[in-house]
């Protein structure tokens, strides 16, 4: 079984009082309530499509969700998996591994000790587990009408975007380098702070764009951390002025929120393509349901049918254009059943060979999102002037971006001081979403 060799320190633990401790005990809870619930609501449903197998299905799902809640708030110890699906055996011996660096070959690993990455993948892995264990309702999102929540009740701000969008296609062939570099910036800020749409942390309750966050940008430069924008341009540009060498600018999007964050990432990767800074965009989102509200291949297409069906005619143009750059192929979705498992991100090359040779194939890789960038540097305790290359780990499938909102107790590739001098002005800093950062690894 491969793991990373630890270069640093040691992987977050639950401990007490800590970010992780109270995610898995109070949040999660929180969660798997949530999702009982939306069970229960679906019961004629269930029903109406497959009659007493569905209700006997959702009695089942219901009752595997609930021992999940208690074996979690009670600190039992961490179970394999039974259900035969695609990475089952990767996730058992993950477990064995788990157990292998206990200091009692007997005692198991458990909930409130484990490391945070672990156990928060663990529990939303099993979630899964729940459903598929319960067919025929086996491929119900018990995460969908949150997702689909968050879309609407960010509408207003949705179609603002759109609009600036449309606005701006009509205008870019005028726009001098300086200001295609302007718009290409404020599109990456949007993209940035589209991420504070994030469903897990705040326990599945609503967490909607609701202002347009157009008018906001300039207020919340000063919490953009580390801004790595210029090395973006640089690249990408330079990609574009060497196109007849290289017919091909690929940017790869690592995804992380379906709703308003969604869109957000399709507007860049419209603009991206429209401006010619790249000529294709390839999408990962993940295979199941993941940490609430994180984008699967339905909520990719469901999106894009919604913009497209919306009644402000410049939004639906949005739409109708995604849903084209699909069909030809200059945009391509792909989902792999790595994004979640337990490994972290320098593990790729050793157990997702394939997914880590697609991801070389990329000019830049744009990484959305905390659980990505936890995933990227190991979740560690790193200090906070390490170099961003370095907690990488030896991943470095192609020159990659960072863009994340902070919302875990990692941060890396600060200044000397600046994380100290933030914690003592604000001590959660690192975990209510209100600063933000570009972090860019490849050739300067």
């Amino acid at each position: 079984m491969f793991t990373c060799r630890a270069v640093h320190s040691v992987t977050g633990f639950c401990s007490c009082r800590s970010f992780a401790y109270l995610t898995i005990k109070d949040r999660l809870p929180q969660i798997l309530t949530k999702a009982i619930d939306t069970l229960h609501r679906h019961k004629s449903e269930f029903f109406e499509k497959h009659g007493e197998k569905g209700m006997e299905a959702e009695k089942k799902a219901i009752s595997l969700l609930s021992k999940l809640r208690n074996e979690s708030q009670t600190d039992k110890p961490i179970i394999p998996f039974v259900e035969k699906f695609a990475d089952t055996d990767i996730w058992n011996q993950y477990l064995e591994y788990q157990q292998s660096l206990l200091n009692d070959t007997d005692e198991k690993p458990r909930w409130f000790y484990s490391p945070w990455l672990f156990v928060e993948c663990y529990a939303y892995r099993r979630i899964h587990e729940a459903v598929i264990q319960s067919p025929p309702i086996d491929d119900f999102d018990v995460f969908k009408e949150a997702k689909e929540q968050n879309f609407f009740e960010s509408l207003e701000s949705i179609t603002a975007l759109c609009i600036h969008l449309q606005e701006l296609m009509t205008t870019i062939e005028d726009l001098e380098e300086n200001q295609l570099k302007n718009e290409f910036f404020k599109l990456l800020q949007i993209s940035l702070w589209g991420n504070k749409c994030d469903l897990s942390l705040s326990g599945g309750e609503t967490s909607s764009q609701k202002t347009n966050i157009i008018n906001t940008l300039e207020d919340l430069k000063p919490f953009i951390l580390v801004n790595d924008m210029e090395h973006l341009w640089s690249l990408l540009s330079n990609c574009k002025k060497t196109r007849e060498k290289v017919s091909v600018t690929r940017v790869d999007i690592v995804l992380d929120n379906s709703g308003f964050e969604l869109v957000t990432d399709l507007v860049l990767a419209d603009f991206l393509l429209f401006s010619n800074l790249a000529t294709e965009i390839h999408f990962y989102g993940k295979m199941i349901p993941w940490f609430v509200s994180d984008t699967t291949i339905h909520d990719f297409n469901w999106v894009i049918e919604q913009v497209k069906h919306c009644d402000h005619k410049w939004v639906s143009k949005c739409g109708v254009d995604w849903e084209n750059y699909v069909k030809m192929g200059k945009w391509v979705y792909h989902d792999h059943i790595f994004w979640t498992g337990p490994h972290e991100f320098c593990a790729m090359f050793h157990v997702a060979p394939d997914l880590y040779a697609e991801l070389q194939k990329a000019h830049l890789i744009l990484f959305k999102g905390d659980l990505n960038y936890r995933k990227l540097t190991g979740d560690r305790k790193w200090e906070f002037t390490v170099p961003f290359h370095r907690a990488l780990n030896g991943f470095h499938p192609a020159p990659l971006c960072s863009i994340r909102t902070l919302k875990a107790e990692i941060q890396v590739g600060l200044r000397p001081g600046q994380g100290e001098q933030l914690t003592a002005s604000e001590p959660n800093w690192l975990t209510t979403g209100k600063y933000g950062i570009f972090q860019f690894d490849g050739p300067l």
